[in-house]
């Protein structure tokens, strides 16, 4: 009997983008795609937080090197891309959020969350694809979405709107890449113990809050979402494109 063969998680030979790679989640995803085999460029705006990093996952035998990189200049972000190899995986994880009651917010709250959310991650994604294509190679990109991209939450709508747009753009993004056997997808984690979220989860109603709204019962760990991220990244997940992968401990489930 022929047995079919489980798909490689396997990145040796690959090259990975991850912004906002510092800290967090996006740490986490560099760490896990190098311990996978990938070469992994660290990007965020601090450098000495990427540089630290890069270090210490090169200190574990793996391939790391770090670049100043403010996504929310797309000039910077161009003129990156083109002076690099093409990268076969983007892990876009750099956002952020300010949460208001929706009738306090102003247009700048407005247009930091989108500008950071939305628009630099379509044009990330938008740049190593070109570059991928050009290339005439295949890829994976990823970005970090939220729960709060498939329903609502108090004093979140902004950073709702502005997750909800990613979902739109990856879908209408997946139609057009497939022909080039480019993949794109979302991770959608649900509240993840960071340091943008612990401030948050040491309010104790809050915290009853998101726990009682979670399934499992328990907050994140940015642990959680390295398992997912090398899937999405690997031949693991070669079928998938597109796609949302709720990493959310049930919190959509309701």
């Amino acid at each position: 009997m022929n047995l079919p063969k489980t798909p490689s998680f396997q990145l040796q030979g690959k090259r990975a983008l991850v912004t906002g790679a510092g800290r967090g989640i996006g740490l986490a995803s560099a760490v896990a795609l190098a311990e996978a085999g990938a070469h992994v460029t660290l990007t965020a705006r601090t450098q000495t937080d990427i540089e630290i990093a890069a270090q210490a996952i090169r200190d574990q035998g793996w391939q790391a090197d770090s670049y100043v990189l403010d996504v929310t200049q797309q000039q910077q972000v161009e003129d990156f891309i083109e002076q690099t190899n093409p990268f076969d995986i983007l892990v876009s994880s750099a956002g952020g959020a300010r949460h208001k009651a929706a009738l306090d917010v102003t247009e700048s709250d407005f247009d930091f969350t989108f500008d950071l959310n939305t628009k630099s991650a379509f044009f990330v994604a938008q740049t190593v694809a070109k570059k991928l294509i050009q290339h005439n190679l295949p890829g994976s990109l990823i970005t970090v979405s939220s729960q709060m991209a498939h329903v609502g939450g108090p004093n979140r709508a902004t950073y709702c709107a502005s997750k909800h747009a990613v979902e739109g753009f990856t879908k209408a993004m997946a139609k057009e890449l497939g022909a080039h056997k480019i993949r794109i997808n979302t991770i959608c984690p649900t509240f993840i113990r960071t340091p943008l979220t612990e401030p948050f989860l040491q309010d104790k109603d809050f915290r009853a809050y998101v726990e009682d709204m979670i399934a499992l019962g328990r907050v994140g760990e940015v642990e959680d979402i390295m398992g997912p991220t090398v899937f999405l990244a690997s031949d693991a997940s070669a079928l998938i494109t597109g796609s949302a992968l709720m990493v959310d401990g049930g919190w959509t489930a309701y």
